[in-house]
């Protein structure tokens, strides 16, 4: 239930932008930029750490939309929860090891990253800029999940499907084209 009284007790976070416009378009610009373009990171890896963060932080609602945006780019349908529930030994690849527990310790415990953490994300393979994007997905969902959680947002599980492909055929800008109808 949506703790704005304007909005509908089924209000979900496209309520929210339709709402608050002014801040919605340079937000939805940023996920564009962040989660479809060019990156070292799949943009499977990047709907994933978005899912998982997301998932540490309780936030069903976008937790359960980009659990099922990432299905939609490969990542196997309970592999998000088999990796919330036990990381070291979820089905994921070697390499992204590292940069999963990077970003849950940024979320969980930002004050104690230190160089070391990066290092291991680094003898991963991973550069600089797949260290930021990593870095800068996380920081965006932390900001949603308490975007969302703040706003009161909750949905059923049947609108994760339909958010999910949305997202995955028609990217973060096609949210603006919702906006106006």
């Amino acid at each position: 239930m949506s703790f704005l009284p304007s909005l509908s007790s089924e209000a979900t976070l496209l309520d929210v932008f339709k709402k608050f416009p002014a801040t919605t378009l340079p937000l939805l610009e940023y996920h564009e930029i962040l989660m479809r373009g060019p990156s070292p990171l799949e943009v499977a890896e990047r709907e994933m750490i978005a899912a998982y963060v997301s998932g540490l932080n309780a936030c069903q609602y976008c937790h359960g939309v980009h659990a099922a945006t990432a299905s939609h780019f490969g990542v196997p349908e309970g592999l998000l929860k088999r990796l919330l529930e036990n990381p070291v030994e979820a089905p994921i690849d070697a390499r992204m090891r590292p940069l999963l527990a990077f970003v849950k310790k940024l979320t969980l415990t930002p004050s104690r990253m230190g160089q070391e953490d990066a290092a291991q994300v680094f003898a991963a393979g991973w550069d600089e800029q797949a260290l930021h994007d990593a870095i800068s997905v996380c920081a965006l969902f932390n900001f949603m999940n308490r975007l969302v959680e703040g706003m009161g947002i909750k949905t059923s599980p049947s609108y994760f499907k339909i958010a999910g492909e949305r997202l995955s055929s028609d990217g973060y800008l096609g949210l603006s084209k919702l906006l106006n109808h």
